[in-house]
């Protein structure tokens, strides 16, 4: 692992955004301009980070990064079966040398049920690796960090990358995660946020938005892996899975949780905020504020 971006804590700072609403190549003018305004503000709200959720393109990513002007920017999750490492290679030699160095790739092996060419996810992320090592410039491994869950995945990781940006996990995946990972490793697990007080709706807007990753086994496993049964997935996931999953409450709630991940291990931890009425699709720049105003000086 080199280090092209180093210092974890102060390179992604302690609290960042995931949004999957940030894809530039998916919306008009009036939606790129509501976009740029949305990474405007969490700049200036003092956000570490800002991911690009939901299998971004290596195009949306330098559009991002071309939008901010101080702030981390990375990728969570590029497929790589989406895009070949030489294409994505060559987009980010093309971003600003200036800018280049606040982009993270992030790259994952996506779900058997989403890729259809989905086959021996570990040799051909290994495989990618090789292709990014090897493309002119090359994306070395300071500069990129796996979507990683089980063990095998981690240890790649640690290997060949800066670190593991683990979607849809536990505190208790997170003190798996950084004991797999060593000490030095970046671990960036993303934290899904229904900021609604009263907990059967929040847990019905979880439900809504977990039954869809429910139906995914790389999912499925790992919670398996971590002591839940087939009976916690029912109807949407039990009440003890979605509180293992979640921040569900008032700010101050997600504050807690968020500790509870960097106590584990985590040394940034990337904020899905999920509302009823957008069911995640949208920009909750309101909610955003809020949470920024929760931390303070702990972003």
């Amino acid at each position: 692992m080199t280090s092209e971006m180093a210092g974890t804590g102060s390179a992604f700072g302690r609290v960042g955004i995931w949004s999957g609403a940030l894809h530039l190549s998916r919306v008009d003018d009036t939606g790129g301009k509501a976009v740029a305004e949305a990474l405007a503000e969490l700049e200036e709200l003092g956000y570490g980070t800002v991911w690009i959720g939901g299998s971004p393109t290596p195009g949306d990513a330098a559009a991002v990064v071309a939008a901010t002007r101080s702030i981390t920017v990375a990728t969570g999750i590029l497929s790589i079966w989406n895009h070949t490492a030489e294409e994505v290679a060559a987009a980010v030699s093309a971003i600003d040398p200036g800018a280049r160095r606040r982009f993270l790739l992030g790259l994952g092996v996506s779900h058997g049920p989403m890729a259809p060419r989905y086959a021996k996810p570990y040799s051909a992320m290994t495989a990618y690796l090789d292709a990014l090592d090897a493309a002119e410039p090359s994306v070395g491994s300071g500069r990129r960090v796996l979507a990683a869950l089980g063990p095998k995945m981690l240890e790649l990781a640690a290997d060949r990358s800066l670190g593991a940006h683990p979607y849809l996990v536990t505190t208790e995946h997170t003190a798996r995660a950084r004991a797999a990972l060593g000490p030095d490793a970046l671990l960036a697990p993303e934290l899904t946020v229904v900021l609604d007080t009263d907990l059967d709706r929040a847990r019905s807007t979880a439900r809504a938005m977990l039954g869809r990753y429910l139906q995914l086994p790389n999912y499925t496993a790992n919670l398996l892996r971590l002591g839940f049964t087939e009976g916690d997935f029912e109807g949407g996931g039990s009440v003890r899975l979605l509180h293992a999953l979640f921040a569900l409450g008032d700010a101050e709630e997600v504050t807690r949780r968020t500790r509870e991940y960097l106590d584990a291990g985590a040394d940034h931890v990337a904020l899905q905020v999920l509302t009823a009425d957008e069911g995640g699709a949208g920009l909750p720049r309101a909610e955003w504020r809020e949470l920024a105003q929760a931390f303070g000086s702990g972003l």
